[in-house]
């Protein structure tokens, strides 16, 4: 195993379900990555809604897997982008210095360090920042996953609702990549952002309501708000197309299962099928991302960044509902 000399670090941590005032910084012992995994030094951290929900414990229905009082892993941050620094053993795929960016369903990414196993991991191209690497895992692969179980191709018709966020600025400019004609309707604010990455129209969701947009007229509604009622959203999509619900929903209990089996009832014997959409980890499609970002192809709209020393303003703004794009922590 290859070692590194610092012997701690600065990591956020919370010991209770909560607000961004259950997350604290302390100094912590450098973890020593196990077999299979790595050191990486985090030179970035993107923030996304998830991240706010293991916070605070909610769904409730979520604390089964991610545990009953608290976080089993009690720093936030998934999407992580870095450099390695030491290896853990049996490790042949990566060196000390290879730059890294990755979904780690273990979290940790507001430290100065985190472990990381090799299998989450996809290398940085050349010439790609690390804050536009730690913004894509996450919201780009779970767009372009959402595009995929839309079977999404050029010349197709899509509306993306709930634009604005991470997931939805992504999902808006990997359609036109596709050679999709997109619509997309968000706040106000999005509205400028949305339309530099290749929406057609916009709309502000507080003046326009579904039942003013185009009806019977969509290949494919992509659904990131996740509080419309699924009958407007079946009805945009035209005959043979598809509505991909990201967000299952917010039951403060339950989370997505009311809406997944709603959704199912309405599919039933219809041609304008409902998918709620279950995004997997995929380095791979991490990868083909960066690649993307590295042609200058794919630039994510970061609204903000923070230092780490800062991490729990940034999370307090994820918190609050309100980001357009993306928000990322930096080493410094």
């Amino acid at each position: 195993m290859t070692t590194t000399q610092t012997q701690t670090m600065l990591a956020w941590a919370q010991t209770a379900y909560g607000g961004p005032d259950a997350v604290a910084a302390a100094r912590v012992d450098v973890p020593a990555p196990r077999a299979g995994a790595v050191l990486v030094r985090v030179d970035a951290t993107s923030l996304n809604s998830g991240d706010v929900r293991v916070m605070r414990g909610e769904p409730l229905l979520l604390r089964l897997v991610f545990g009953l009082r608290r976080p089993k892993t009690p720093t936030p941050g998934r999407d992580v982008a870095g450099t390695v620094v030491a290896l853990g053993d049996g490790v042949a795929d990566l060196a000390v210095g290879d730059r890294v960016v990755g979904e780690l369903t273990g979290a940790g990414g507001l430290a100065e360090h985190v472990v990381a196993p090799v299998s989450e991991l996809a290398r940085i191209p050349d010439g790609l920042d690390a804050v536009t690497a730690a913004t894509l895992p996450i919201a780009g692969g779970t767009a372009w996953q959402a595009l995929d179980a839309a079977a999404v191709a050029s010349g197709h018709r899509v509306l993306v609702v709930g634009a604005g966020g991470g997931v939805g600025t992504f999902a808006v400019r990997l359609a036109a990549l596709r050679g999709a004609e997109v619509d997309a309707l968000c706040g106000a604010r999005a509205e400028p952002v949305v339309a530099d990455l290749g929406a057609a129209r916009t709309w502000d969701y507080r003046e326009v309501g579904l039942a003013d947009l185009p009806q019977d007229a969509y290949d494919a509604v992509i659904d990131v708000a996740g509080a419309v009622l699924l009958r407007a959203l079946q009805g945009l999509a035209r005959d043979g197309g598809t509505v991909v619900l990201v967000n299952g929903g917010e039951h403060r209990v339950f989370g997505p299962l009311g809406r997944m089996a709603r959704g199912a009832v309405l599919s039933i014997g219809s041609r304008r099928r409902i998918r709620l959409l279950a995004a997997a980890v995929r380095p791979s499609l991490t990868a083909e991302l960066a690649a993307l970002a590295a042609a200058g192809e794919l630039v994510p709209h970061v609204e903000r960044t923070w230092p780490l020393a800062e991490a729990r303003a940034a999370l307090a703004h994820v918190d609050a509902g309100r980001t357009v794009g993306k928000v990322v922590v930096t080493a410094s």
